[in-house]
């Protein structure tokens, strides 16, 4: 049997399995759930087997909900469509475009070059500079954000770097390496500070609403801070030492050819110079943009900053003013993962008929039932892996805010500190590894095209387990110092 029979074999054996897993679901009703709840987990079960499996391409499984939801009366068409214009697929989409125009105007190739020119040639040098660099911007800015200025800066080194090594070391091994370590980095640097990514944000004002306690920056850094930075030197050492070995060494000849690239490129000219003021500005007010809201005068988010710098390239002319060619235009676009923003569509879509079902709640109830005698720390580390594994199949914000009440209710009805629920579960939500809908970072990283969805599964999978561990220690050991009266 050729290479290509076997595949074909195997992606219909994936559909078969995951037809009749949702027949299965359907009919049987194993969890004997009511019609609404039953019908939404046979969908979602289909999804994800068809997903893991590829069995068909993952954006179109995405347009599954438009097809199933309304037939099977989870939610009528108009209600699931609104899902795949969700505010976040737009942050993608101008996210991609600004990254469109640095790769059409040879910018990354300069910022690409310099990095290594900084970093070294050696491949785990870049992979490690990547990792920190990453997490360093990720622990001020929205992950998402970090990952969407990263990754063109990303491809450019995979291109120079492709092109100027002689056939020495794993190529392929140190593309893959490259594109996750954005993608995890920006997601475990995030949880290091209550700023780094949303769930954060949600859970901390959860707790000042319901308990009336402030969690200082200070209190959530000791906590958070140490996991976070031994989740980045645990993601260098299983991307380079294990898992992905790229095996290429320092390289003086490459060396001296990226210098010699460099003096080639010249000045930076009038069109990159615009393009570098648009994407700098973009990236400003990303992170300023809490200030700019507290004068009052306007409200952004990151949405609304990523395509008005999407916008901006399409209106600023690439030559002189008077000239029609502008720096983006629309056929450029056609070179754009415009899949990924489906394939976000479709989980998102998925994530709030799961919660309309109420099977969030009764994954909740599951928890609690598992909970013992004493809430020690085996229940701190269900919660944990309970989370970070629901957040591979839905939004952890909206995960976050579903499930901060469940945990509270949990730890109040035990007479423990909320903390030590809620502290894993909103960690756990950011740190969802193995699917490309698991963080927005994980689905940008996806779009490169260099990684396959089971070596996202394999490495990710390491990190959840990694990142269960430390959350369920730090969470169960300094917690309780730390933070000892909250719920009392």
């Amino acid at each position: 049997m050729t290479k290509t029979k076997s595949k074909d074999f195997l992606n219909l054996g994936a559909l078969l399995a995951g037809i009749l897993s949702f027949v299965f679901m359907l009919w049987v009703n194993p969890f004997e759930l009511d019609s609404l709840g039953s019908s939404t987990l046979a969908v979602a079960v289909l999804m994800v087997v068809l997903w893991v499996s590829e069995a068909l391409p993952m954006a179109v499984v995405a347009f599954l909900p438009l097809i199933l939801f309304p037939l099977l009366g989870i939610n009528s068409l108009k209600t699931t469509a609104v899902s795949y214009g969700d505010s976040i697929i737009f942050l993608f989409m101008g996210g991609f475009m600004i990254g469109l125009a640095i790769e059409k105007w040879n910018l990354h190739t300069r910022i690409a070059l310099n990095i290594i020119r900084i970093t070294g040639t050696s491949g785990d040098k870049i992979v490690l500079g990547f990792i920190f660099s990453t997490g360093f911007l990720s622990m001020w800015l929205s992950n998402t954000a970090t990952t969407m200025m990263m990754f063109p800066i990303a491809t450019s080194i995979i291109h120079v770097v492709t092109e100027n090594r002689q056939g020495e070391g794993n190529i392929k091994n140190f593309s893959l390496a490259i594109m996750l370590s954005i993608a995890y980095a920006s997601n475990f640097a995030g949880i290091s500070t209550i700023i780094g990514t949303p769930p954060n944000v949600a859970f901390a004002s959860f707790i000042k609403e319901k308990y009336d306690y402030s969690i200082g920056f200070a209190d959530w850094m000791i906590i958070c801070a140490p996991i976070s930075l031994l989740l980045l030197i645990s993601l260098y050492i299983v991307l380079t030492k294990w898992l992905y070995p790229n095996r290429m060494k320092k390289d003086l000849a490459t060396r001296e050819l990226i210098r010699t690239k460099i003096d080639q490129l010249g000045p930076l000219k009038a069109t990159e110079k615009r393009v570098l003021v648009i994407f700098v500005s973009t990236a400003l007010l990303w992170i300023f943009k809490d200030l700019v809201n507290a004068i009052g005068w306007i409200k952004l988010d990151d949405t609304i900053i990523a395509m008005l710098g999407a916008l901006a390239l399409f209106i600023c002319p690439a030559g002189s003013i008077m000239e029609s060619r502008r720096i983006l235009e629309w056929s450029d676009t056609s070179r754009m993962a415009w899949g990924i923003l489906y394939l976000f569509g479709g989980g998102i879509a998925l994530a709030g008929a799961l919660e309309k079902a109420g099977l969030i709640e009764r994954m909740g109830s599951w928890i609690a039932g598992m909970s013992g005698a004493d809430g020690g720390i085996m229940l701190i580390f269900v919660v944990a892996l309970f989370s970070i594994f629901i957040s591979e199949m839905m939004s952890n914000i909206a995960q976050v805010i579903v499930f901060s009440p469940v945990m509270a209710g949990i730890a109040d009805a035990m007479g423990i500190n909320p903390l030590l629920l809620g502290f894993p579960m909103a960690l756990a939500a950011s740190c969802a590894s193995m699917m490309p809908m698991g963080t927005p970072p994980n689905a940008i990283a996806f779009a490169s095209g260099h990684i396959k969805m089971g070596q996202m599964v394999k490495a990710g999978f390491v990190m959840n387990i990694i990142a269960i561990i430390l959350i369920t220690l730090f969470s169960y050991y300094v917690i309780p110092i730390l933070i000892p009266t909250v719920g009392k």
